[in-house]
């Protein structure tokens, strides 16, 4: 099998993303192999260079000699290498306004991109992914968040942990207030924030038990399903396949838990057919509860299932105030406002363990494609191929035009 000739390249979106698609024990285990790896050095990365240097990786600044180039964050325009096949979250293939200059430059300077996040199976299931990890870092700062509102117990950020054992090891001392969390998506990001939820104390009830007032006295979450959170007008059960299809019959029927709830995490993929959890006008009324929104989907409104997700937040500042009168950003922790933590690269509080995750996923589904003559999970990820649009994304040809 004859492999490309690869760089891990140095992030350069700003705020910088601490994470890495292969760890240095994994770049050595490669190279190992016979496969023909540089780094690029970078001073932002959550494994410093000194740690690949010492396993023999070179690091090298000039990559333009490397056949395929991964990163994670989007790629700066300015850093594109014409002619190249690169590996990152573009955040293009939903038609995201913000990024259509980066569509146009990836076909202007003739580059085969392949993103992350449609690396799929024959069954369009996703192969790879930090969602699990999104998740965790969400749920951790959504009640971060609650804590800095109330000063009701006291949590540290998961950035200024070493990683997720180090969080338990804090978890396991915690005392928490009753309070009422109401989750959103079974995939990967509601399995991490569930999980984290657990580790921290809060029970799991049922979506029946929880609009009941079951657990009053105790911190309780529960995690919705999309029979939970949405509904057909002409009644009847819910086909779980029928909605991701044809998400635009439905309504949404989430407002009895934004009645009973503290909190709310949003942890679901919205993709741009499906009714919003809730509108504008319904954040206004007495009897929305809801003080605190971890949105991990994070997308912006007007585009988004949660109106109130004004723009991305980051680490360094990670909660903004929504006023539900106005419908406009206020400073955060207001009596009278809604704070919403909506970070976009949430892993990378949790940057080793996602980190490492990832990358032995790559390596196990993800790399031997590259060294087959055709490959489907490649293809299908391809949002261009040399400049031009790829076979399963023609959709995005007026996107591109800009």
């Amino acid at each position: 099998m004859k492999y490309p000739t690869i760089a891990v390249i140095r992030e350069g979106k700003v705020p910088p993303d601490a994470r890495v698609p292969l760890t240095p024990t994994q770049v050595a285990g490669l190279r190992k192999q016979g496969i023909d790896i540089v780094v690029q050095p970078s001073p932002g990365r959550t494994f410093k260079d000194e740690e690949y240097a010492e396993l023999g990786i070179p690091m090298v600044e000039d990559i333009s000699d490397r056949e395929l180039l991964l990163g994670i964050k989007e790629v700066p325009i300015s850093q594109l290498i014409p002619n190249k096949k690169y590996c990152f979250f573009a955040h293009v293939a939903k038609e995201q306004p913000y990024n259509q200059p980066l569509m146009r430059a990836l076909l202007d300077k003739g580059i085969t991109h392949m993103d992350y996040e449609y690396f799929t199976d024959e069954k369009g299931k996703r192969l790879i992914a930090f969602g699990y990890w999104a998740g965790m870092v969400g749920a951790h700062n959504t009640v971060w968040t609650y804590a800095q509102r109330t000063g009701a117990f006291q949590l540290p950020r998961l950035k200024d942990l070493y990683d997720y054992a180090a969080a338990k090891e804090v978890y396991a001392k915690l005392t928490l207030p009753p309070i009422r969390i109401v989750l959103t998506g079974t995939g990967r990001v509601g399995q991490g924030a569930a999980q984290v939820l657990e580790d921290m104390g809060f029970t799991k009830i049922s979506p029946a038990a929880y609009l009941n007032g079951e657990k009053k006295d105790e911190a309780v979450f529960t995690q919705l399903h999309v029979r939970d959170y949405a509904k057909h007008p002409k009644g009847g059960p819910i086909d779980k396949q029928h909605f991701y299809q044809n998400g635009e019959e439905y309504q949404s029927n989430f407002a009895p838990y934004a009645k009973v709830s503290d909190l709310f995490i949003n942890g679901i993929f919205w993709d741009g057919k499906a009714p919003a959890f809730f509108t504008r006008e319904e954040m206004t009324t007495d009897d929305f509860r809801i003080r605190v929104i971890g949105d991990v989907t994070c997308d912006i409104a007007p585009a988004a299932s949660v109106p109130s997700t004004l723009r991305a937040s980051t680490i360094a500042d990670p909660v903004f105030g929504y006023d539900p009168l106005t419908g406009e950003e206020t400073e955060a922790y207001r009596t009278d406002g809604i704070d919403i933590m909506s970070i976009d690269n949430l892993p990378s509080e949790l940057p080793r363990d996602a980190s490492e995750a990832f990358g032995k996923v790559f390596i196990e589904k993800i790399l031997p494609e590259y060294a087959r003559e055709k490959s489907g999970i490649l293809e299908r990820a391809s949002v261009t191929v040399d400049g031009k649009l790829g076979p399963h994304f023609g959709y995005l040809e007026e996107y591109a035009k800009g």
